[in-house]
């Protein structure tokens, strides 16, 4: 895990917790809060290890839960979960296709808002639940799916702009000496 990636994964979470409270303007267009962070946290828990998550988790969720209505600490637990449930699996997904950045995109969307719901509930809080519901569920789903791949492509740029290229290895050693012929 690189800690200026982390650094920028983190100071990225804060700038959109902060965009999606100041400019609602988006919201009101579409009639629905977007939620940017699932689609942030599944990059995190493809990038970065364990404390990424965890870190992504804190940072996200408390702003969020601040500048909101939530209680606090109740996105932090569902960003935590969608998260690691990614971050196990990250080996056998293809975080490379944009296929794939989409569907878990969607799924981060669709499911962090669920598992938040599903804390409220248990917590004894009566959110208000009704045939909106559905097209809020819809818009952060969309939302998720559509940013993702940005957030992959985003974060590929910053990677080359502010770290050195990786060189390839090859079997060739320039100190090697190559006997021919009989011996």
């Amino acid at each position: 895990m690189n800690w200026l990636n982390l650094t920028v994964i983190l100071i990225t979470g804060w700038l959109i917790v902060f965009c999606q409270s100041a400019l609602p303007v988006l919201s009101q267009l579409v009639g629905a809060q977007i939620d940017l962070l699932p689609a942030l946290m599944v990059y995190a828990s493809l990038a970065c290890g364990v404390p990424g998550v965890l870190f992504l988790a804190c940072v996200g969720g408390l702003g969020f839960d601040a500048l909101s209505a939530n209680p606090l600490g109740v996105s932090v637990a569902s960003l935590f979960v969608v998260g690691m449930v990614i971050h196990w699996r990250r080996e056998l997904i293809l975080r490379e296709e944009r296929y794939a950045q989409h569907v878990l995109g969607a799924m981060a969307g669709a499911t962090a808002p669920l598992i938040t719901l599903f804390t409220l509930f248990c917590a004894g809080e009566s959110p208000l639940v009704g045939w909106g519901t559905l097209w809020q569920f819809a818009v952060m789903t969309g939302s998720g799916a559509i940013i993702t791949p940005i957030f992959f492509h985003l974060f590929a740029w910053f990677d080359r702009l502010l770290n050195h290229p990786v060189l390839p290895e090859t079997s060739f050693r320039a100190d090697r000496e190559i006997k021919r012929g009989r011996q």
